[in-house]
């Protein structure tokens, strides 16, 4: 294969040089960086990552093949994926294809041959920027650069969430674990207190794993699309309200933010993660902000504020809470990030309701915080008591 040149022009008129991979449309996204040294098809399938082209910078990437059990969703959501060098012949006996075909399948463009240390870097010392992944070379960057500079991430909630309710059993063929990691786990965490439980999920953009970790513990799980009134899944009388990961600005999301003032007001156990944390405390009253470069890998240290345990986190987000609009008669600071101190979950006052902004369902990952699932359990058996 003849490898065609592709070109990463940044906003500040950087660009890089490397080879093209996957499809060689030409796209113009915002540029993020993740750390993760594995993991890269969920990443490729996380609907976090929709209006985002992604750096990993882990040098080599695609070695170990693309599984398509491992797949968070049913296909891939970054607009573009740039690396420092592509495997184009992978070794692991669960391997079914490899990821440049993979690419080529789902229509990302991406880059490889080019130096992405320098390029997070940048994106470190700048801020997250806009950028364009294309062949063309161009002579004049005016052009490409004006579109650059105009890009904005918008409607990508609506875009990734499901379009129609539906339900997922534990029983179900189409509920068992969607990768080789949850399947490793003992089958006694399906039957742990709390299973037969009714959990309504938000799908804000929801990686799969978040209905595995409840079907897991027994729960029967449906799936709203991001749209849905509160009214409606309040009448169904769930257990417990999940509200999921997903991408973009979450000031955006101005109906989801009202439907979710009304599902504060209910007594319904609630568990948000990432983009539902940030959407509940919006829903309170609080602010978010827009990080300089965001978080996104898997080795993030978060503190538990209440016991003092420093627990290792899978991350992917680029906005935070603000906790100094919380009013503290509504919610209080429960975990912050270490390594810069910016908030990473909030316990809400008199209600049954915690969030975080990490993902405790990571998979694969680090495992640590799997117990927060187990904590919504407990919260909806106290609630079924009450």
């Amino acid at each position: 294969m003849v490898n065609m040149k592709a070109y990463l022009i940044l906003e500040d008129g950087t660009v890089f040089t490397g080879s093209s991979i996957g499809s060689q449309r030409e796209v113009v996204s915002e540029i993020v960086f993740n750390t993760s040294m594995t993991g890269y098809l969920e990443v490729l399938t996380d609907p976090s990552y929709a209006g985002q082209a992604v750096v990993m910078t882990y040098p080599l990437i695609g070695n170990y093949g693309i599984s398509y059990m491992d797949m968070e969703s049913q296909k891939a959501w970054p607009d573009g994926y740039i690396v420092r060098e592509l495997s184009r012949i992978p070794s692991n006996f669960r391997s079914e294809d490899t990821i440049q075909h993979f690419l080529e399948q789902q229509d990302i463009p991406g880059i490889c041959g080019i130096d992405t240390r320098a390029l997070t870097k940048l994106l470190r010392e700048k801020g997250t920027m806009n950028g364009m992944i294309t062949t063309k070379s161009y002579g004049d960057l005016s052009e490409p650069l004006s579109r650059i500079r105009s890009y904005r991430v918008t409607g990508v909630v609506a875009a990734t969430s499901c379009k129609k309710k539906f339900v997922l059993n534990p029983s179900d063929p189409s509920a068992e674990p969607v990768s080789v990691h949850t399947a490793e786990r003992p089958e006694s965490l399906r039957k742990r207190a709390g299973a037969g439980k009714r959990v309504a999920l938000l799908d804000l953009g929801a990686k799969k794993n978040i209905a595995q970790s409840l079907i897991e513990r027994g729960c029967q799980v449906t799936v709203y699309p991001c749209g849905t009134p509160a009214e409606e899944i309040l009448a169904a009388y769930p257990d417990g309200i999940m509200l999921s990961n997903g991408p973009g600005d979450p000031k955006e999301n101005e109906e989801i933010i009202r439907q979710i003032r009304k599902l504060y007001e209910s007594d319904t156990p609630i568990f948000a993660i990432c983009l539902g944390h940030q959407l509940m405390a919006l829903a309170t009253g609080a602010d978010t902000y827009k990080l300089k470069y965001g978080h996104r890998g898997g080795n993030h240290p978060v503190k538990d504020l209440e016991t003092g345990r420093v627990y290792i986190s899978s991350q992917n987000h680029g906005y935070a809470v603000d906790t100094d609009s919380l009013d503290p008669r509504v919610a209080v600071p429960a975990f912050v990030n270490v390594n810069d101190g910016t908030n990473e979950g909030l316990r809400y006052v008199g209600k049954n309701i915690f969030t975080v902004q990490y993902h405790p369902e990571a998979c694969p990952g680090p495992q640590d915080s799997g117990y927060l699932f187990d904590r919504f359990l407990k919260m909806m058996e106290v609630n079924a008591d009450a």
